[in-house]
């Protein structure tokens, strides 16, 4: 499936916004852990429909409201990151959530026993779209600011503009 990419200038640094005929399938801070990854080595630069309704999403949020619109994902991973990944977009506009409870909510909807935090925490953190896709809403079991690809700053910036931080 051919893909296409196109580069977004937001506050907090370049963003390369990557899809295919279904939807966004990635969002990467320029330079940030992992960046590209999943992108077809193969890829044509061009604004689809997807990118320019990721565009106009983060448009919206980086002027510090809430978008009340998801583009179309085109989530790749195995099918637990994708299971990870459908949760994260549950967690509300404003608020957080910790890995343990991230990993609890999980198991439970799953009819597990129990979920390993870490596993949960391996799956966020491989997340290819950023931001739409709320990673940066999970922190560690006392609140604290932990591992996110695009940087600790970045985080600390994307939680200010919505709010999230006491």
């Amino acid at each position: 499936m051919t893909q296409f990419t196109s580069v977004y200038h937001s506050p907090m640094g370049l963003i390369r916004l990557a899809s295919d005929e279904i939807g966004l399938v990635g969002l990467w801070f320029q330079g940030q852990k992992y960046d590209g990854q999943g992108l077809a080595e193969e890829h044509e630069e061009k604004e689809t429909d997807a990118i320019k309704s990721a565009k106009q999403w983060l448009d919206i949020y980086f002027s510090g409201k809430e978008p009340d619109f998801t583009p179309p994902l085109h989530m790749a991973g195995t099918g637990f990151q994708i299971m990870v990944w459908k949760e994260l977009l549950q967690i509300p506009y404003g608020k957080t959530t910790t890995y343990g409870q991230l990993a609890a909510k999980i198991a439970e909807k799953y009819g597990k026993k129990s979920m390993s935090p870490q596993a949960v925490g391996g799956a966020v953190g491989h997340n290819h779209i950023s931001i739409i896709i709320p990673c940066h809403r999970v922190v560690g079991s006392k609140g604290q600011l932990t591992g996110y690809a695009g940087g600790l700053d970045r985080k600390y910036g994307l939680l200010k503009l919505e709010g999230a931080l006491l």
